[in-house]
């Protein structure tokens, strides 16, 4: 092995890459910072018009501290009663914890009739399930609000239920087969050995080792439950059967022009309770994204 001969080395190629290098970390960061201040910017905005009056709000400075903290309260209390908030959350949850969770439960048992159970046509099931998330959602707003007439189910919780609860199955079987299908058969066949039955091979094992994957799926189909306004502004006009975001809507509407901050309010509002779920159960969100992973 020869020595490095140090008259050979380019010094001054190797300080314009090190000056290259900076420079590249130097731009990185500063489009970083950028991409944060774009994202964090409207959540100020957000933070800092809560606790504004309506005057306040309009004197023009969005971006400025508030006087005081004192008017959350009453802007609380507005966007609560314009928005009959009270009704509305109630009827989101509902949507969302009845429909997001039998969504889960009906997708669970199909994934494991197509990867537990053998019977010919399986691929033609699982196609025929996949195809409710190919098509565009607004293709089924006039079919479904004709037939929902003729059922008498517009405006009722239980049509809303049904709706969320159909709409819901497919992208929970696409994600939750993959899963199951890696599980091993072995435990299956040792559990009919012992004279177990299907559903009780479902529910003693294959559940207990889903539970991650399902929690995971259920948050994501409650948030899009309690976000959606297409589908409950179509299938329901009555108050006390609207959901939260088509209150929101209504208030929207109504008083943005007027009292902005109430509106924002309102909002902020809205989002608390899907965070809150989201915090109690992210242990189990997070092990589901690792299981998927895998």
């Amino acid at each position: 092995m020869t020595a490095t001969d140090a008259g050979a080395l380019d010094f001054d190629a190797i300080a314009r890459r090190s000056r290259n290098a900076d420079q590249g970390r130097i731009l990185g960061f500063a489009m970083v910072a950028l991409l944060a201040l774009a994202w964090v910017t409207p959540f100020y905005y957000l933070a800092v018009s809560v606790f504004k009056t309506s005057a306040e709000y309009g004197q023009g400075q969005p971006l400025a501290l508030p006087q005081s903290f004192a008017p959350f309260i009453d802007n609380v209390h507005e966007a609560w009663i314009k928005t009959r908030m009270g009704s509305g959350m109630f009827n989101s949850a509902l949507y969302g914890l009845v429909g997001g969770s039998a969504a889960v439960f009906i997708a669970a048992l199909a994934c494991y009739g197509l990867t537990r159970i053998d019977f010919r046509g399986k691929g033609f099931w699982f196609m025929l399930i996949f195809s409710g998330t190919i098509f565009p959602l607004q293709m089924y707003l006039i079919p479904l609000f004709m037939a929902y007439n003729k059922l008498g189910l517009t405006n009722s919780r239980l049509g809303m239920i049904l709706f969320y609860t159909a709409i819901c199955i497919p992208f929970p079987v696409l994600v939750l087969q993959n899963h199951m299908a890696g599980l091993p058969r072995e435990i299956d066949e040792a559990a009919r050995i012992d004279g177990c039955s299907e559903f009780r091979i479902f529910r003693s094992i294959i559940l207990p080792n889903c539970w991650g994957p399902m929690t995971a799926l259920f948050l994501i189909q409650f948030t899009w439950i309690w976000n959606d306004l297409l589908f409950s502004m179509v299938l329901t006009t009555r108050e006390d059967v609207r959901s939260l975001m088509n209150g929101l809507m209504v208030l929207q509407g109504s008083y943005a022009a007027e009292t902005p901050n109430v509106v924002m309010t309102a909002t902020l509002l809205a989002s608390l309770p899907t965070l809150a779920l989201f915090f109690v159960l992210r242990r189990h969100f997070m092990q589901g994204l690792r299981l998927q992973n895998l």
